[in-house]
């Protein structure tokens, strides 16, 4: 009746499973059911307290870390993920337990100076960025990422991944379009092959090459005409956790309820489809009362239906902001007197669509935390009061990957329990 449960915990999840379990009348040494039952009520005191999931909406999430093979997740969010805060450390942690599948999605230049993705270091000359909701194409066609990175013949990209694969994969993801021009790959100074964007009709366009094993440094080259592209994603032969940090500076939810377009969104996540799509947005909403109080519940509505049309079948995360901090006539450091409502409407959103919600707001520590991150040694958060300082936002991927991970250990337990009633 073991081997059940051992088959279940492959992945060393850390053993909060394991407790002396007493002889009851279903003897949990030979009854699965009985241990299962037990294991659950002990398991129930460590419950992730602010992940909320009564649906089990995560449930395609966690299978897929239990499966193995790859695991994606897509994680939209505004300027902290913007640089790979919190975001890398959830990354690190996940891919530390359940493998290291690549880096994943990097966009093709910098829109703004602080843009990075852990793990690659880059650099590009010559391209303009197009940013969804601030775009002078007003097409919606914004691929995965929300940026396009227009470039003509002499425009080049360079990455350098500083965690290099023995063997992977490169995709450049671009729109293939009326009179689009082409561009080449290259991996240690070897070309991999040239592409020609041009199509009858604006539609996305995926280009994957192999690259030799133990390559680290990759270019592309416009080569002829004006391309449009949106990304790199960079993959390891490997099994294990992809992870993409895709985030806009000053983005509010409207971005992909309105400024993406649903049908070209929808292409590009059902070409990426990841297993869990976390959605990070309501900080920079967080100033705005009248759009709180109004339209804001509907607008993340329209977001979560979205993504359900397109991927029925992954799992939808929405992720609170962070506590955002206001300086008093006192001199205190308060918390911005919105930002509880906003969550408290985001919970409900959550609730009524059938995603979870992960509160991050109280998990940090609730209200007045920036002020007491802001006077921490070392400090926390930045003398905004909203943008945490690595530290700080170590804190809450960590805070994020545990409640993910405990998710997952009760998920185990109902897999066991389901399968001893089945025999």
């Amino acid at each position: 009746s073991l081997k059940n449960y051992k088959s279940l915990d492959a992945h060393n999840i850390p053993r909060v499973l394991d407790f002396p379990l007493p002889k009851t009348q279903g003897d949990p040494e030979t009854d699965p059911v009985a241990m299962a039952e037990l294991r659950a009520k002990r398991l129930q005191a460590t419950a992730p307290k602010n992940l909320v999931d009564p649906t089990h909406s995560l449930d395609h999430f966690y299978g897929a870390l239990l499966r193995g093979g790859t695991t994606q997740i897509v994680h939209y969010g505004d300027s902290p993920t913007t640089a790979d805060l919190i975001t890398a450390d959830a990354r690190a942690m996940l891919q530390k337990e359940f493998g290291d599948g690549g880096s994943g999605f990097v966009l093709i230049a910098r829109p703004w100076a602080w843009y990075g993705h852990r793990g690659v270091e880059m650099s590009a000359s010559n391209w303009k960025n197009d940013i969804a909701g601030s775009a002078q194409f007003r097409d919606g066609l914004h691929g995965l990422g929300g940026v396009s990175a227009v470039g003509v013949a002499g425009a080049t990209a360079h990455w350098r991944l500083t965690r290099g694969a023995s063997r992977g994969t490169i995709e450049i993801a671009y729109l293939a379009q009326p009179d689009g021009g082409a561009f080449s790959v290259e991996a240690e100074d070897q070309q991999l092959g040239e592409v020609e964007t041009a199509a009858e009709a604006k539609a996305p366009g995926y280009a994957r090459f192999a690259f030799p094993a133990g390559s680290t440094r990759f270019t592309l080259r416009v080569t002829r005409g004006m391309v449009r592209l949106y990304g790199a994603d960079f993959r390891k032969a490997a099994p294990g956790v992809v992870y993409d940090s895709l985030g806009i500076n000053g983005a509010n939810v409207t971005l992909l309820s309105r400024a993406f377009n649903g049908r070209h969104w929808a292409a590009e996540l059902n070409h990426y489809k990841p297993d869990l799509v976390i959605i990070n947005y309501g900080t920079n909403e967080s100033g705005f009362g009248q759009f709180v109080n109004g339209t804001w519940a509907a607008e993340m509505k329209e977001v979560v239906r979205r993504l359900h049309a397109a991927l029925p079948e992954s799992s939808v995360l929405l992720m609170s902001p962070m506590d955002r901090g206001e300086r008093e006539t006192s001199g205190d450091i308060e918390t911005n007197p919105l930002l509880p409502r906003l969550v408290m409407i985001e919970a409900r959103v959550a609730s009524e669509t059938g995603a979870a919600f992960f509160n991050t707001f109280e998990a940090m520590g609730g209200e007045g935390t920036m002020g007491r991150w802001y006077t921490a040694e070392p400090r926390l958060v930045g003398a905004d009061f909203i943008h945490p300082m690595p530290a700080g936002a170590k804190i809450v991927g960590e805070l994020l990957y545990n409640a993910l991970r405990d998710g997952y250990n009760q998920y185990k337990l109902r897999q066991l329990k389901d399968t001893a009633n089945n025999q």
